[in-house]
């Protein structure tokens, strides 16, 4: 664990810093001077659904396609039902019951992945991404499957409207799926890393696991970051997607879109 800490100096805080965070936490309008304040929520469904929409471009006819979660995958799925006749999909593969249930109720046949052999694009949201393609997901509580699909994929999408962007990741809190039994031992192990877990009370994730929701992270080292949570014994998945990034990032705004 030594090396894992030395790692992780760049992204503890100092107790000013992590006053800040707090308030943060508090007063979700304050952001940190470093990024760009949130957009109206009109503006922030405009940058999902153009988004969602240039996703579609990516897809190829007849092919089989991991889906994400969220509010973003949901305008995806959408646009995605209405191109059903051209697109001809063979199915789809998805990261929760949740998104399963969608793509069933317009017509798209969902897939296990262990009866795919190739999974070619995987198209998902993000709850926060910097310019490194670098991404926290699991606001959902499908972490875990997000994980899964994005390492299959040879190719993963990531779409988001642009108050998601930021320069840092952290300030919004960093899910971690656990096994029940360790979520104690986890969150006192996370915090001697600078985080301060909280139980995500009432939620079980579709495996049957606890989420733990990390504030106060500044999260500059993130490949040294998912590395150090990951190998606490009882995490199933940090939703810290920097190992793995995305490929491309398809950012919506007002305008249109942006690609990282």
């Amino acid at each position: 664990m030594t090396s894992s800490l030395a790692a992780l100096q760049s992204f503890k805080q100092c107790p000013h810093q992590r006053a800040l965070s707090f308030q943060a936490l508090l007063s979700p309008w304050k952001v940190r001077m470093n990024e760009s304040p949130p957009s109206s929520n009109d503006d922030a469904q405009a940058g999902k659904q153009r988004a969602a929409q240039a996703a579609l471009e990516y897809v190829q006819a007849g092919s089989i396609l991991g889906v994400g979660t969220g509010s973003t995958v949901n305008a995806f799925i959408e646009q995605l039902a209405a191109q059903a006749s051209r697109l001809r999909l063979r199915g789809a593969v998805s990261s929760s019951e949740a998104s399963t249930a969608r793509l069933r109720s317009q017509g798209i046949a969902v897939l296990d992945l262990n009866a795919v052999d190739a999974l070619g694009l995987y198209i998902d949201g993000a709850d926060e991404a910097n310019r490194a393609r670098q991404l926290i997901k699991g606001g959902g509580a499908a972490l875990t499957r997000e994980k899964i699909l994005a390492a299959a994929a040879e190719r993963f999408i990531c779409i988001i409207d642009e108050s998601k962007l930021v320069t840092t990741l952290g300030r919004f809190a960093l899910p971690v799926e656990v096994i029940p039994m360790a979520r104690r031992y986890v969150a006192d192990r996370i915090t001697r890393l600078g985080g301060r877990p909280v139980w995500r009370e009432g939620v079980v994730t579709d495996n049957g696991n606890d989420i733990l929701d990390v504030h106060g992270l500044t999260i500059s080292a993130a490949i040294a970051t998912e590395a150090a949570i990951d190998q606490i014994t009882g995490v199933v998945t940090v939703g810290l997607f920097a190992r793995r990034p995305a490929d491309l990032l398809i950012v919506g705004h007002s305008r249109g879109v942006d690609r990282i």
